[in-house]
Order: C-alpha cells, then structure tokens, then sequence
C-alpha cells in the first residue's frame, strides 16, 4: 500500500523536505501561510498546494473546513502536522481521526500546548528535552504518543541552536512514525480517503 500522504505546515519545510528525500508519497500540502518555505517546496516539486490564509475566510471553522474538504478531494489518507502553527478544529480532526500526526518539539506532555516549547524548555533549565510524535486529539499536544526522541540541553544553548538540534530527530522520528501509521492502517484496513 502507498499511503497518501497530506502535510500541514507553515514553516520553512524542513520536515516536509525530509519526508519527500525519503520516498514518501505526498499528494497534497496545506498551509495557512502561501508565502511560507514548505509552500514554496510544494509549488517546486510540483505537488498540489492548498493556501487557506485565514484572510479568506470568515471564521476559523469555515477555513477548517474549506481545508479538509480539500484533503479530502485529494484522497489525502494520512495528515502529518509539519510545523503548521495552527490549532485545528473538531470537524478537522473527526475527518481524520486516527488518521493524523503532529511532530512536537518537546518531550510531552512538558511544555505542550504552544508554538514556544524550546524557548520554555530554555527558560525552566531543564537538562534534556526533545521531540514527540503523536495522534491528533481535539486537546492540544495530548493525543496518544506514537514516538519520542530526548535530546539534551547544553549549557550554552540558545534557542536557535537547540532547536536545530532538534530537528535533526524529528527528521529521524517523523518518517519512522510515518511507517508506524502506514503499518497500522494497513493492518486495521482503516477507511483511506
């Protein structure tokens, strides 16, 4: 089975990037943010993009909306939340329960819940930090975690750095939990598309 693969994000790409040098089939890139990195990779690879600016829409739900109905045209069977810096709403979630992931630069549950986890990290001193994948839920950063990876802190880290850091095992763990989503749905037959 070749899992369809939909990809939120906002940012640069940089997981985006390294899911499509590892062979993953993505068939579609959203994003809130058109002028954003993983926005500009989707129109140089050639792979359908979806630009839902919330300028566009008259309320959050309606942009949500607009946005699963896309996925859902493109057949779109797992969504992988890349960087996207939005919370999304129960309508998007119920569309692809089970069948949704977000890469998260923290060791959940710690610092969750925000777009600031690596700063937080930085400012409690904590001594080692790190990424989580996990299911999607209607509560923030709390879903069942697929995979985490600890990555330490260092005593001259600013945020920058230790996000890089970072983000060097989230290109490791988001692809293995890319496979760990294609196995099970291929196991349970889950609804695809």
């Amino acid at each position: 089975m070749t899992l369809r693969i939909g990809v939120l994000a906002s940012g640069k790409g940089s997981n985006l990037r390294n899911l499509l040098e590892r062979g993953f089939t993505v068939v579609a890139v959203a994003t809130n943010k058109p002028s954003c990195g993983a926005g500009a990779l989707a129109r140089e690879r050639g792979i359908p993009l979806g630009e839902f600016s919330q300028k566009r829409f008259a309320s959050l739900s309606q942009r949500d909306e607009a946005m699963r109905d896309w996925l859902l045209e493109e057949r779109v069977q797992l969504v992988v939340n890349a960087g996207y810096d939005r919370i999304l709403s129960a309508p998007f979630i119920d569309a692809f329960r089970d069948r949704m992931i977000n890469v998260h630069p923290s060791l959940l549950p710690a610092f969750g819940g925000g777009m600031d986890a690596v700063a937080q990290a930085l400012a409690r001193g904590v001594k080692l930090t790190g990424c989580t994948v996990h299911l999607v839920t209607e509560e923030v950063d709390a879903g069942p975690i697929l995979l985490q990876s600890a990555v330490p802190v260092l005593p001259d880290d600013t945020v920058e750095t230790l996000h890089a850091r970072i983000q060097l095992e989230e290109h490791r763990l988001l692809p293995e939990a890319v496979r760990l989503m294609e196995q099970s749905l291929a196991a349970t037959r889950a609804p695809l598309g």
